[in-house]
């Protein structure tokens, strides 16, 4: 939650914008220059942090939602209408997880660039197929229950069988799958701009951070090591829940869901 807050009203209270020069000190030590030192060009580290929180998890967010949107829908549907739909959404997913989620987005940051549009929408599109499965698998089990087949019998829609049936109910298990999911986000939208396939400069981003400042740990710098803490500390934070959110149902997320 702290982690949520900062990427809100953070920036709110940095010291100075993220791309200003404060000093001709570089890698400074916390205390030294600004409250966490500076960076190998003389930025403010403390600014940049919390200007790095907004765009790694606001769009890891936004990236997620995209994914779960998509995925929802197509896993959903697959499982409640069945037959030939039911096949064609399978095999169409089968053929996006035979893809190396990085490999894929290699070739589409190759082909149209490293965008926040782009980025955004190349890991929301990797987690739909996975997430669409998941969705599959958690609609079929929920639409064996008398009170679905209840609103066939009453003649309800595809889409209100969806809306009021299978979706209030399955909320619970998919949010645990959201919290796994947003994580790996963090970490694959970090993992690119650590590349240099990310976010690009002079924007503040946890990853590229990370890769700005790897000289500084030859002189003893935190610069590095902060945004890297970070990063660990948020994706811990998210597991935690998940693993709360597994516990409220009495059950332990099945290993499908881990993948």
């Amino acid at each position: 939650m702290a982690n949520l807050l900062t990427m809100v009203i953070g920036p709110l209270f940095a010291p100075h914008s993220p791309n200003d020069i404060i000093s001709d000190m570089v890698f400074a030590r916390p205390g030294e220059v600004g409250l966490l030192g500076t960076d190998g060009l003389g930025r403010d580290l403390f600014s940049r942090m919390l200007y790095g929180a907004r765009t790694t998890i606001g769009l890891s967010f936004i990236a997620t939602v995209i994914g779960f949107v998509i995925g929802m829908a197509l896993g959903f549907t697959a499982a409640e209408a069945g037959g030939w739909v039911d096949d064609t959404i399978s095999r169409v997913v089968d053929i996006m997880i035979s893809f190396p989620p990085m490999l894929l987005a290699l070739i589409v940051i190759a082909g149209l660039g490293s965008s926040m549009v782009v980025l955004v929408c190349t890991v929301g599109i990797t987690h739909a197929s996975r997430v669409a499965r998941i969705s599959r698998a958690i609609a079929m089990e929920i639409a064996i229950n008398e009170f679905v087949e209840v609103a066939r019998a009453r003649g309800e829609s595809l889409l209100s069988i969806l809306r009021r049936e299978i979706w209030p109910n399955s909320i619970r298990p998919l949010a645990a799958e959201f919290g796994l999911r947003y994580t790996y986000s963090i970490l694959f939208l970090s993992g690119l701009s650590f590349l240099g396939l990310g976010i690009q400069p002079p924007a503040a981003d946890w990853g590229m951070m990370v890769k700005e400042n790897l000289a500084g740990l030859y002189y003893g710098a935190w610069a590095a090591l902060l945004p890297a803490a970070a990063i660990s500390v948020i994706t811990v934070g998210i597991n935690l829940i998940v693993d709360w959110l597994g516990a409220q149902t009495g059950k332990q997320i099945s290993q499908e869901m881990l993948k």
